[in-house]
C-alpha cells in the first residue's frame, strides 16, 4: 500500500511533467542551432569529398599490395608485367603502374592513371604500351582489374603450346578457384597467341578469343593476363591460373595424365 510520502511525490512529479509539457514553443530558440542550406551543401560535399578521396586511397594501396606480392612470388621479375584496375567506369580511366619500374617497389605517387586512349591523365610515369590490350580486356571483358604476370612456366608454357592455340586444363580441384567453376570435373581452354610487338596487332589477335577465355590469356614466350570483375577476384584469378599452369608442367615433366 502507498504511503502519504509516496503520494506526495507522485502528486510533484504528475505537476512538474504538465508544467514542462506547457511551455510556450520557441521556434527562434529551436532553429538557432540547425545548419543553413549552404552549410548543409558544404559538409555534405566535404564530406562526399572525403569519402572519394579515401576510395581512392584505398585503391591504389590494394593495387600496390597486390603486385607487391606478385612480384615477391617471382611473376614479375626485373621491370616485367603491368597491372591496372578500373577506378573510373565512365569516363573510363585505369589506375596503374607506369612502365619500366620495379613492380615490388612501386609507391602510390608514382601510379599513374590512364583514359580510354591509353594517355597519362594523372602522373608523372610513362603508360606501357601494354596498355592497350589492359583497355581491351576491360572493354571486351566488363573486367574491373588486369593482372599481366611473367612467369617462368607461362613464358614457357605459352610458346609450347603456341600450335595448338591453347593450354587444356581439366581434373584439378583448384579449378573451383575460377568463378562460375563448382567441380574438379571441369575443362578450360587457356588460349595462346602469337607475341607481337606491336600492340595493336596483338590486341586485334586476342580480341575474337576473349569472350570465351577463362579469365586468362597467354602470349606465347611472354607470360599471362588475368582479369576479374574486381582486383581481390583477378589477384585469384591470376593465382589460380598459375597454381594450374605450375601443375601442368609438372604433369609434364612426370609423363602423366
Amino acid at each position: 500500500m502507498a504511503t502519504t510520502e509516496d503520494k506526495h511525490r507522485s502528486t510533484d512529479a504528475l505537476i512538474s511533467h504538465a508544467s514542462s509539457a506547457a511551455q510556450p514553443f520557441n521556434e527562434t530558440s529551436s532553429l538557432a542551432g540547425a545548419p543553413t542550406g549552404a552549410q548543409s551543401a558544404n559538409t555534405e560535399s566535404t564530406r562526399t569529398g572525403s569519402a572519394a578521396f579515401t576510395a581512392v586511397n584505398s585503391l591504389q594501396q590494394d593495387l600496390i599490395n597486390t603486385m607487391t606480392d606478385l612480384h615477391q612470388r617471382g611473376w614479375c621479375d626485373g621491370t616485367g608485367g603491368n597491372f591496372s584496375v578500373v577506378a573510373n567506369r565512365d569516363p573510363l580511366t585505369l589506375l596503374m603502374a607506369p612502365s619500366g619500374v620495379d613492380k615490388g617497389r612501386v609507391t602510390a605517387d608514382a601510379l599513374i592513371e590512364v583514359n580510354a586512349d591509353g594517355n597519362v591523365t594523372k602522373g608523372n610515369g610513362r603508360a606501357s604500351a601494354e596498355t592497350l590490350m589492359h583497355l581491351q580486356i576491360v572493354e571486351r571483358c566488363q573486367c574491373g582489374a588486369v593482372l599481366h604476370t611473367h612467369s617462368a612456366n607461362a613464358t614457357v608454357l605459352s610458346k609450347q603450346a603456341l600450335h595448338k592455340g591453347c593450354i587444356e586444363l581439366e581434373g584439378w580441384e583448384m579449378l573451383k578457384g575460377l568463378r562460375g567453376i563448382t567441380t574438379h570435373e571441369t575443362t578450360i581452354r587457356v588460349p595462346v597467341v602469337d607475341n607481337n610487338q606491336d600492340l595493336e596487332i596483338l590486341c586485334k589477335t586476342a580480341k575474337p578469343l576473349l569472350s570465351e577465355a577463362p579469365y586468362g590469356l597467354l602470349v606465347a614466350g611472354h607470360g599471362l593476363y588475368a582479369w576479374g570483375a574486381t582486383l581481390k577476384e583477378a589477384r585469384r584469378h591470376v593465382e589460380i591460373l598459375e597454381f594450374l599452369l605450375n601443375v601442368h608442367w609438372k604433369q609434364q615433366l612426370l609423363g602423366v595424365r
